[in-house]
This record gives C-alpha cells, sequence and structure tokens, in this order.
C-alpha cells in the first residue's frame, strides 16, 4: 500500500518527520519511507511539491503511524497542516484532535475482506427458516 503525507511548512517539515518516523519501531519494521516529488493532481499544472511516501507491507500498523505522526507534531513549535492520500482518499489534520484521528485511521486502514462463505453456516440457516415456517404453520419447502 502507498500512502503520501504532506506537510505545511515545506520540505525542512517533511525531512524532520521523516527523521522521526525513521527512529519509531513500529515505522521501521511495517513502511519503507522516503522523501518524492508528488505527481501533480488531475488538471493541476505547475508546481509539484514534495511529499513523504510511505510504502507499507504486511507488517504495517496504521494505529501506529497515526500516534508516530500526531506525537510528532506535538514537537513542532508550529501547528503544521498535514495531508494524507492513500489512492483516492485523503484527510487533512489541522488541530490533532481525536476525530482527526479516527479520520486518519478510516484513510489508513485497508477495507476488511469480505468473509468467504461458509456453506455449513449457510445450510444451517436453512435449515432454521425450514424449521420456523413448520412451527408458524407453514408448509415449509
Amino acid at each position: 500500500m502507498r500512502i503520501d503525507v504532506a506537510v505545511s511548512g515545506g520540505e525542512a517539515e517533511l525531512r524532520s518527520l521523516r527523521d522521526w518516523l525513521s527512529r519509531d519501531p513500529g515505522a521501521r519494521r511495517g513502511a519503507h519511507v522516503e522523501l518524492v516529488q508528488a505527481e501533480p493532481s488531475p488538471g493541476q499544472m505547475g508546481v509539484v511539491t514534495d511529499v513523504l511516501q510511505l510504502i507499507t507491507d504486511n507488517a504495517w500498523s496504521a494505529a501506529s503511524f497515526a500516534l508516530a505522526l500526531s506525537t510528532w507534531r506535538q514537537t513542532r513549535p508550529h501547528a503544521r497542516r498535514i495531508t494524507v492520500r492513500r489512492g483516492d482518499l485523503t484527510v487533512s489534520l489541522d488541530g490533532g484532535g481525536d476525530e482527526e484521528l479516527r479520520r486518519l485511521l478510516d484513510v489508513l486502514e485497508p477495507p476488511a475482506a469480505p468473509e468467504p462463505p461458509d456453506p455449513d453456516r449457510d445450510r444451517e440457516q436453512d435449515r432454521e427458516r425450514d424449521q420456523d415456517g413448520r412451527a408458524d404453520g407453514g408448509e415449509g419447502r
């Protein structure tokens, strides 16, 4: 999974965040972090900004990253706007409150895989429906 992080305040702030994440055990284990130039959005002309790009693996912990990001932000002398993008999902963090962290986790967590069908459970549910139908005076199947 690829995640892009932009921070107001320029390249120095991105380098600070990259250094912070390189010291965080959770980020080191689960993500490759590097400073790259962002691709312009569709229809955007001109300025290409730098972003921090995280390529995550199976050891990725979105909660650990969110905590590291929030903690880094608290160390900054000025509040910085942080924008995190995963695919077409984007969240901007302005204040660092709990609601923003929940929105961040919603963007970072990959959607849960659908539960595979369970033929035994399906047969059991069919039996229960048949029994309910007969108990109500219905004829069942």
